[in-house]
């Protein structure tokens, strides 16, 4: 069930108008065939033959098919995945007035149930119509095609013999008919057509907003770098002179330049943060990679296969390669489990736990683990680190539900 829905909630919101316009369109093929095709089967007995039914049925389900072939070639070019099938709408004309002609004829033989011959007629000329004015971009076009088959089809009743009053409630049902079908299916183009303009539109504005990042972060880093490389550059120069004087001023200089080494340090990762972003699937294997070659045994360990948000991801990704890091750095583990739990409803949890943990943690505490509980706490999240029972050290990072799924609705 969860793939059912996925498959519907993963796609993007054109995806989705674009599924929903194709499949009414298939269902188009549908209500032709059993709202208008069975007609002969249905007549008042003794005016239509039983072969002469079974063969306009097939006429009619071919039709249909037909128009619903071309309504998604349609709809396809409309969403520019294709080029416009104009032979196809040709051959699609050519055998509609044919099909028409034919139910005429029949009609004018006598063969055929008066009251059925305008229910085929009509359900020829208005699903022709509807996947005719896919075609067409602008309403100055779209408003001459039902006119047209109106018009077609009363000359076609008059060339046939039949009366003109018969002609003239011909042209009026196809008018009208055709006018609702023009109306409906050049409203779901221009929705669709609407819709994913809408949608590379968007696309463009992140593209745009990623460069203006992209120029943000080199403004940024330009700033920072350029002046403080020239500042160090500055007084490395002023310590070589001193020294060359054998001044004792030259210590004081380099260590003025370590000072500003470690501040630039500094405030470049403060212009990194928030720039890069991680994959969790990609910290997960990178990190099961670089403790196995380091000779640890490293289980990771995915319990639920919902598909977490892109802010989500990115936390928890920092997590697993900030916990990778120090289990390389401090202590001797032998063996790590990493744990993502990730159930279709409710938290998400992440726990990176290993052994060989020192009892006493080795100099003064790093900026990894606050920079992680920032991160996670613009999600609401929370962060835990410490040594438990057996000599081990466990990092457990929380994203509650009601975030995770806030995401998921905003997405």
């Amino acid at each position: 069930m969860s793939k059912l829905t996925g498959w519907w909630r993963n796609r993007s919101t054109a995806g989705k108008v674009e599924v929903y316009t194709r499949w009414s369109f298939h269902f188009f093929v549908l209500m032709e065939i059993l709202g208008f095709g069975l007609g002969p089967l249905f007549g008042r007995p003794g005016k239509s033959s039983a072969l002469v039914a079974g063969l306009l049925l097939l006429m009619m389900c071919g039709h249909a098919v037909l128009c619903g072939v071309l309504s998604s070639r349609a709809l396809s070019w409309v969403v520019g995945k294709r080029e416009r099938p104009d032979r196809l709408a040709a051959g699609t004309v050519v055998a509609t007035a044919a099909a028409a002609l034919a139910v005429l004829a029949v009609r004018a033989g006598g063969k055929l149930d008066p009251s059925v011959a305008p229910t085929l007629v009509l359900g020829l000329a208005c699903f022709t119509t509807g996947s005719l004015v896919l075609f067409l971009r602008t309403v100055r076009r779209i408003r001459y095609v039902p006119p047209i088959a109106a018009l077609a089809t009363g000359l076609a009743v008059l060339g046939l013999g039949l009366q003109p009053v018969e002609a003239l409630g011909y042209a009026v049902g196809v008018l009208v008919g055709s006018l609702f079908f023009a109306a409906t299916c050049g409203f779901s183009a221009w929705l669709l057509d609407t819709v994913h303009e809408l949608d590379r539109s968007r696309e463009a504005l992140a593209r745009l907003a990623v460069a203006e990042e992209r120029l943000r972060f080199g403004r940024d880093l330009h700033d920072v770098m350029g002046r403080n490389l020239a500042v160090i550059a500055l007084k490395s120069e002023l310590a070589v002179q001193l020294a060359r004087r054998e001044r004792p001023e030259a210590v004081d200089q380099m260590i003025e330049v370590q000072r500003i080494a470690r501040e630039s340090q500094r405030e470049v990762r403060e212009v990194v943060r928030g720039y890069r972003e991680a994959d969790l699937a990609v910290e997960l294997e990178g990190a099961r990679g670089v403790l196995s070659a380091a000779g640890m045994d490293c289980r990771v360990d995915l319990e639920g296969g919902r598909e977490l948000p892109s802010e989500v991801q990115s936390a928890l990704g920092w997590v697993v390669r900030e916990a990778t890091t120090n289990v390389l750095r401090h202590g001797d583990a032998q063996s790590c489990v990493i744990r993502l739990t990730a159930p279709e409803t409710g938290g998400v949890t992440l726990v990176v736990e290993n052994d060989g943990a020192p009892e006493t943690p080795a100099g003064p505490p790093g900026s990894g683990l606050a920079g992680l509980r920032e991160r996670l706490a613009a999600l609401d999240g929370t962060l835990q680190a410490g040594p438990v029972d057996g000599g081990r050290f466990r990092l457990r990072a929380e994203i509650p539900g009601r975030q995770v799924q806030r995401m998921e609705v905003r997405a």
